[in-house]
C-alpha cells in the first residue's frame, strides 16, 4: 500500500482544519495555500470528504469547510479509506474490497498470508490514531500504547 497524493493532501487539509477552533470555517484557497496543495485538487478532495461525512461545508459569503466531528472522534484509517480505498497491498488481503486471485488458493497462498499481515499492521496504526493525535504529534504520531520500547 502506498498513500497517494490525494490521501496525503486530504490528511494535510484535515490536520489544518483540526487546528482551528471547533466549528470555525476555513476557505479552500487558504487551506490550499497554507499546505502547498493545488486548489482544484483540494476542491475535489474536500468534496469526497464531505460526501463521506468527515467535513461540512457552507457556500457563499462567510462560507468554507470545517470538520463534521471533533478531531478526537475521527480515525485516520477512515480518512485514508475514503480517499485512497482499501489499505491492503493486494485485493485478496482486503477487508473492505476483497477479491480472490485467479492464480492461487486463498487458504494456502503464502503471499496472501504475508500481505494480510501487512494490511493488518497498517490498519492497526491508522485505525488507532485520531486526527487529534496526528495534529498534536511532535514527531512520533503512534498512540503511546502502540509504541515499542
Amino acid at each position: 500500500y502506498m498513500l497517494t497524493a490525494k490521501g496525503k493532501y486530504g490528511l494535510k487539509a484535515l490536520v489544518h482544519l483540526a487546528q482551528l477552533p471547533p466549528g470555525q470555517l476555513a476557505l479552500v484557497a487558504h487551506v490550499a495555500e497554507a499546505n502547498n496543495i493545488p486548489k482544484k485538487f483540494l476542491d475535489a478532495i474536500l468534496g469526497d470528504l464531505r460526501n463521506a461525512g468527515i467535513v461540512q461545508s457552507r457556500k457563499g459569503k462567510g462560507g468554507g469547510y470545517r470538520l463534521a466531528r471533533l478531531p478526537e472522534e475521527i480515525k485516520v484509517g477512515s480518512i485514508v479509506r475514503v480517499l485512497d480505498g482499501p489499505l491492503a497491498p493486494i485485493p485478496c488481503a482486503s477487508h473492505t474490497r476483497y477479491e480472490a486471485c485467479e492464480d492461487c488458493d486463498v487458504e494456502t497462498c503464502k503471499v496472501r498470508h504475508m500481505m494480510l499481515n501487512v494490511r493488518n499492521a497498517i490498519a492497526e496504526v491508522l485505525d488507532h490514531t485520531t486526527l487529534a493525535q496526528m495534529r498534536d504529534a511532535e514527531g512520533d504520531v503512534l498512540p503511546i500504547e502502540m509504541r515499542t520500547a
